[in-house]
């Protein structure tokens, strides 16, 4: 709940009677848990904890050395300041601000400094050898990885969920804590390696993980074990049910973050196991997509997504 404060009232007089209305002049707590790490020689990936529902944040305002430097919506919790300096040290805060538009008190500053700049530097790092994940709970989960190699030496690792980055951790990492996820979801993270010229190396083995529900939510409603196979002018896909206590006869299917079609099984053909289904598709070879599903429960929600799967489609 939000914090109580004075208020000044505002009294209007109005048709003989006096309306009033109390403004908010109730600032919103300092962002939390502020990290900036630099991604490149040029770059530093700033990031926060997103305010409790309760403050009525609207959006976050970045700062470098006092300097307002990128603002943002309540929805995004990280941010890339660019165009900065090799080899230098910079100091960042980052400040809440709400719809009456109060803003919270800086947090402490957070101080990092760019690598120096190598020239002609167009060699990407290897990918991550090795990737794994694991729930520490409903909504956090551990990511691990393999050392990466680079001719110049990596500077970062970022951290992708559904092709989207959600993290960066400094080049010494071998893991993160991620919070913010969803109780009962699967997820599939990737690493990145990335080195002081921005040169970023493919993904890293794909690492799958599904977050415990919270106590008393019920069963696990992703559909498990997805997969998706491009085969000439086709995709065949793959699941098993999930257990909801009745048999699942629909399914929606995502394509690069979009509902494209509901995928719906007959009476006598409701697979109670293993379910598969072929899709003909008429998109270029060499197309990228990245599919996920979930299931129609019986209470006529949607539960949550399978895995995420990025394909190549063939010719």
């Amino acid at each position: 709940m939000r914090r109580t404060a004075p208020t000044f009232v505002l009294c209007l007089a109005l048709t003989g009677a006096a309306a009033c209305t109390a403004s908010d002049t109730t600032p919103p707590s300092a962002p939390a848990g502020v990290t900036a790490q630099a991604g490149s020689a040029t770059s530093v990936h700033v990031m926060w904890e997103a305010a409790a529902e309760g403050e009525g944040v609207t959006g976050y305002q970045v700062f470098e050395d006092g300097r307002l430097v990128r603002e943002l919506p309540a929805d995004k919790t990280m941010v890339d300041v660019t165009g900065l300096g090799p080899g230098t040290g910079y100091s960042f805060t980052v400040r809440a601000r709400d719809a009456a538009g109060n803003r919270s008190a800086p947090g402490p500053p957070v101080r990092v400094t760019t690598p120096a700049a190598k020239a002609e530097d167009r060699q990407a790092p290897t990918a991550p050898p090795s990737v794994t994940a694991r729930a520490t709970g409903p909504r956090s989960a551990l990511v691990s990885w393999a050392p990466a190699s680079d001719d110049t030496g990596v500077t970062a690792y970022d951290v992708y969920q559904g092709g989207v980055r959600i993290h960066t951790a400094g080049p010494g990492a071998g893991e993160t804590a991620l919070t913010g996820l969803q109780p009962d979801t699967a997820y599939t993270f990737t690493v990145r390696a990335r080195d002081g010229s921005d040169n970023s190396s493919p993904d890293g083995p794909a690492a799958d993980v599904t977050t415990p529900p919270d106590p008393g939510t019920g069963p696990d409603t992703a559909p498990a074990g997805f997969t998706a196979t491009a085969s000439p002018g086709a995709v065949t896909l793959g699941w098993t049910a999930p257990d909801t206590g009745r048999a699942t006869s629909e399914y929606e299917l995502y394509v690069n973050g979009r509902a494209t079609t509901v995928i719906q099984f007959g009476t006598g053909a409701v697979p109670s196991g293993r379910a598969e289904y072929r899709l003909t598709v008429t998109e270029p070879a060499g197309t990228v997509w990245a599919m996920k599903l979930r299931a129609r429960l019986p209470d006529g929600n949607w539960g949550a997504f399978s895995a995420e799967r990025s394909i190549t489609l063939t010719g």
